[in-house]
Order: structure tokens, then C-alpha cells, then sequence
């Protein structure tokens, strides 16, 4: 056994950078508070088949939805009677364009959530059309059923003004996994943008066999309209640390991916021609993320999208998605033979099962930042910053005494350290 002598107590350590300083959230007061997600915007809540006449129980954001088909389309409700308290969820359709709780038979209608009828109490009931339960705005889009968490009595804005614009504005064919986790949704979100964890977390990834992943990059953050891309501006395949030695993701088998040909899209270990649609996004980077948590990776044949949906402060949805941009028979089953074959369980099962358990065991803050993870604070700028612009926007929809208790309570201004500091550009070397 070889043994290591401990520093002497007048040993120089490097200085820690600034960034490392950092052991709260205060500077994002507004983050600090999301813990169980941002009102005020639309969530993917599960795929439209499996939304029927039977209505089923979801939770978003904390609240509790039932969520129900009748004649094609699909309406969401408050999950909660308001007689006993009773789940919706728990009842059926006894007429059309309604649902009826399952204890006293209180019915109400889908659309605005009216009380319609109680069965018994009889057809003359007097309590008829003096209540009635939330109701959500829903759509559809990508085979998947969404509902808007309004913040007050907003108006559900577009779906498709939140949405990557090039799954609005491009037919493509969808593959993906719906699956509940652990851990706060904050920390998921964290993780997918993560600079650093990618080239040492998923080191032992299958989906990356025979796909090398650089020790570090330089890597700048660039924001464009609501995203923030990651730009990889020099990488480093392997580097030797003072006082433990050489350390490299090379293997003999891995193949190194043509790096002139495809260098802002997805490292996939060999230079394959890009899709024209993805190639026609012009993307700066091949990673970018916006709000309320939506993770992109470009890849030179199809894009991977992670939805990471706040179920309560401490439980989330996985959302991931891999569209790819082709029509026609032959080239749909052949993605479909290869997603459900492989990779799904490559990617959206072992490799996505590493980000998991990250997420489930990740404690924080308080927490010591370094260098790459410029990531992160760019990250909580961008949240607390357009969310600080829709709760200005939706002030009018509230009632005056919530917005004068909201102004009183309003917390001072903090300054930012270098970590945090907002900025067009910012570089970070890991």
C-alpha cells in the first residue's frame, strides 16, 4: 500500500474562484420560492391516449387535476368536490359534457365547471348553478395532452408562443417517456443544463458505448430571445491534474466526432450529415433551456427534449421527448423499430436513469459553485428575470388586496456576486 503524505499547514492552495462562495439563493428570490414550479405557463401532463370518459387524478404545480375526454376533446378540473372534498377523479360521466362525483352524485359540467346537477337531491335542487370547481385551459400538441397553470384569472396565452418554435413550425415524429421522480424539479432542470456532470456522471452510459465525451470544455452561455445556449468554444479531450496525474474519457473504440463538420450540434461520435430542419435552426449552441424548464440537445439527426414538470416541492415528471424530423412509411417505422428497440432503453431509460438518481440525492443549497456551473446562475437570471415580467403581467387579473399584501412583502434588492452577475455572453472553463 502506497501512502499519501497530508500538507503541511503552511501549504499554498490555489485561490477558490468567487463563484465558489455562493451557499443560498437569496439572489433569486423568486427561484427560491418555486419550489413547487412557476405558475403562468403550460405543462405536459401525459400522453392524449391515455386520457378516456374515465377521468384520472394529476398533480401540477401543486394543484390537483382531474383530467377527463368527452366527445374528442379533453378538459381538466379542480380534483376536488366541493361538498365533502371527495377526488373527481374518483367518479364518472353520468351525462354528456359532465362529470359526477362519486359519493353523492354533485355534476358538473366541463366547460366552466358549473354545478349542473345533484342526483340526490332531485331535479328541483336549489344549490344547482350556485358553485362550481376550477377549470384549466387544455391542448393538445405532440401526442401529448397540456394544461396551462394560470397565476390569477389570466386568459391561457398560445400554446404555441411556448413551444420550440421548430415543433410549430415543422412536422416531425415523436418518440418518447413519461416518468414520475424524486426530487425537486429545480434540481432536474439543473442537471440538464449542467456544464460539468455530462463527461463524468455519464462516463459509464451505454448510450455512450462507442461516443468519447471530452475531461473539459470552454464553454460560453449565450442567451437568445428565451433560451440560453451553451457553446462549446474549445475542448479538451484530456488534461493532467498536478499531484494525481492524467486523466481522459479516450478509449481505443470511441471515435472521435468530425468536429468541423458538426461543431454546435450534439457530440455523436462520428460526423453525420445534419436534418435541413435542424440545420435551418441555426441553433448557437447544442444544449440550450428555457422557461418553465425546458431542456433542448440538437443532434445531427433528431432533437432530445426534456420537460421537467413540478408535481409538489418535492416530486417531479420526466418528460423527455426525441422528434425527428422526417416523413414518409419507410422512415417513420425505421425510427420507430430504432427507438423502441434500442433507444429508449439507452437514453431515455439507463443514460436518463444516471440524471435521476442524481436529481433524488442532490441537497441543496446550501452549495459551494464552481467555474462551470456559470450554467446554472445564467440559468436562475433567466427564471427570475422573465418570471419577475409575467407575475407584472398578470398583477391586473388579481384581486387589489392580494397585489398591495404582495408589494408590502416584496423583498429588498440584493446585489449579485460575479456568479450570478447577468451578462450577454459568459464564459466558464471546466
Amino acid at each position: 500500500m502506497t501512502g499519501v503524505e497530508a500538507p503541511e499547514a503552511t501549504q499554498a492552495f490555489p485561490e477558490r474562484p468567487r463563484a465558489a462562495g455562493r451557499q443560498d439563493w437569496t439572489a433569486w428570490p423568486k427561484y427560491n420560492a418555486a419550489g413547487s414550479g412557476y405558475r403562468g405557463y403550460w405543462y405536459p401532463v401525459t400522453w392524449s391516449s391515455h386520457i378516456t370518459k374515465d377521468p384520472k387524478s394529476y398533480t401540477i404545480c401543486g394543484e390537483k387535476l382531474a383530467i377527463i375526454r368527452d366527445a374528442g376533446k379533453a378538459y381538466a378540473l379542480h380534483d376536488r368536490c366541493p361538498h365533502r372534498g371527495v377526488p373527481l377523479s374518483e367518479g364518472d360521466q353520468q351525462f354528456p359534457g359532465t362529470v359526477s362525483c362519486p359519493y353523492h352524485g354533485w355534476t358538473y359540467r366541463l366547460t366552466d365547471g358549473k354545478l349542473a346537477a345533484v342526483i340526490t337531491d332531485g331535479p328541483d335542487s336549489k344549490i344547482c348553478g350556485k358553485l362550481s370547481v376550477q377549470t384549466y385551459a387544455v391542448e393538445e400538441r405532440l401526442g401529448l395532452v397540456w394544461v396551462y397553470i394560470p397565476i390569477a384569472k389570466e386568459p391561457a396565452p398560445s400554446i404555441d408562443d411556448q413551444l420550440p418554435r421548430e415543433l410549430v413550425e415543422n412536422a416531425g415524429i415523436v418518440g418518447g417517456r413519461i416518468q414520475p421522480r424524486e426530487g425537486n424539479w429545480r434540481f432536474a432542470c439543473e442537471n440538464g443544463f449542467d456544464e460539468g456532470h455530462a463527461k463524468y456522471l455519464h462516463r459509464t452510459a451505454l448510450w455512450r458505448l462507442f461516443k468519447p465525451m471530452p475531461t473539459w470544455n470552454i464553454t460560453s452561455i449565450v442567451p437568445e430571445g428565451r433560451w440560453i445556449y451553451r457553446v462549446q468554444d474549445e475542448v479538451y479531450w484530456e488534461a493532467n491534474f498536478p499531484g494525481v496525474g492524467k486523466w481522459t474519457n479516450k478509449r481505443w473504440w470511441k471515435k472521435k466526432p468530425d468536429e468541423s463538420k458538426v461543431s454546435q450540434i450534439g457530440n455523436v461520435g462520428a460526423g453525420l450529415d445534419v436534418n435541413p430542419v435542424i440545420a435551418a435552426q441555426n441553433f448557437p449552441g447544442f444544449a440550450s433551456l428555457s422557461m418553465p424548464g425546458v431542456l433542448r440537445i440538437a443532434y445531427p439527426n433528431f432533437i432530445h427534449y426534456e420537460f421537467y414538470v413540478p408535481v409538489d416541492d418535492d416530486r417531479h415528471q420526466y418528460v423527455g421527448l426525441m422528434v425527428n424530423f422526417v416523413s414518409g412509411a419507410r422512415k417513420t417505422l425505421g425510427f420507430y423499430l430504432k427507438y423502441l428497440g434500442a433507444i429508449r432503453w439507452l437514453f431515455h431509460g439507463q443514460f436518463s436513469g444516471q440524471d435521476a438518481w442524481m436529481v433524488e440525492v442532490t441537497d441543496a443549497p446550501p452549495e459551494k459553485l464552481y467555474r462551470p456551473d456559470v450554467s446554472l446562475t445564467t440559468w436562475r437570471n433567466l427564471a427570475e428575470e422573465e418570471y419577475s415580467e409575467k407575475l407584472s403581467a398578470a398583477a391586473k387579473f388579481l384581486p387589489e388586496q392580494v397585489v398591495r399584501t404582495r408589494e408590502r412583502r416584496a423583498p429588498a434588492s440584493r446585489g449579485v456576486s460575479a456568479a450570478g452577475k447577468s451578462a450577454d455572453t459568459v464564459k466558464t472553463s471546466e
